[in-house]
């Protein structure tokens, strides 16, 4: 099954962009995925060509008229289209990794690139959109943001990184940050590596990059580590199992566990 990509847009020429570079590029020539640009503005119902209209209520800025937009979804759709219909916006949910990698199982996604002020919201409740967000700050509109999703996407299908095991151990997998990495040479500016890392001892080098992502995210993402702390409590001790099935305390409460 290839992951099919619709984007619906006013600027199809942005497309692919970064996405026909590198992974995704070679990943795209080997049909591993595909890809198809529609100009929202065919869709328009004027001589002009007008796909927007003044805020009703009053306001800054233009709104993406609603007959129009769906007009565009409805051609892109095909009959029994299970694919999921996204709208880059930045009032969306945040793009997370988990929702990338389900993405990455389905059939591929019908993706609207909001302009203007933004999108009528009829059309987003008639046709279900789902509004994805990259982050907390606005763009010019949601080519950007749709390239950034797919790139997320497009690197998870099978076939396309090298090394799979890559993917399962970076940044936001496991909940927490990556850690540090090192490679030749072996001083840097009087900077060397971390002497774990060259010992061999696999155990303790496992270890220090757990350690190390840990340190990260809790200084650099406290709501990770927040969330990871609350999915992995610490192991009870030998003591606290004894005393929660009602054997009295026969050492005092600061004396070290046996072993």
């Amino acid at each position: 099954m290839t992951f099919a990509a619709t984007i619906l847009t006013l600027y199809p020429d942005m497309f692919p962009g970064p996405l026909g570079q590198s992974l995704s590029g070679r990943a795209l020539s080997e049909a591993k995925w595909s890809l198809d640009a529609r100009q929202i503005r065919d869709h328009a119902t004027n001589r002009h060509r007008s796909v927007d209209d003044t805020p009703a209520g009053g306001g800054a800025g233009m709104v993406l008229r609603a007959d129009i937009l769906a007009a565009a979804i409805d051609a892109a759709t095909l009959p029994e289209d299970t694919r999921p219909r996204l709208l880059m916006s930045p009032r969306g949910k945040p793009l997370t990794q988990e929702r990338v990698r389900q993405l990455a199982a389905g059939p591929g996604a019908i993706i609207v690139c909001g302009r203007f002020e933004g999108v009528d919201q009829r059309v987003i409740e008639a046709r279900a959109l789902e509004e994805v967000s990259i982050g907390d700050y606005i763009l010019s509109g949601g080519e950007i943001a749709a390239i950034t999703l797919l790139d997320a996407v497009i690197r998870l299908l099978p076939g396309v990184m090298g090394n799979q095991e890559s993917g399962e151990t970076e940044s936001f997998e496991t909940g927490l940050l990556e850690h540090p990495h090192y490679t030749r040479p072996a001083t840097f500016e009087e900077r060397g590596i971390p002497e774990i890392l060259t010992s061999g001892n696999h155990k303790k080098i496992a270890e220090w990059r757990l350690s190390e992502a840990m340190a990260l995210t809790a200084a650099r993402r406290p709501d990770l580590w927040a969330a990871y702390e609350a999915a992995h409590p610490p192991k009870p001790t030998r003591r606290t199992r004894s005393r929660a099935k009602g054997e009295p305390e026969t050492k005092p409460a600061n004396a070290p566990d046996s072993a």
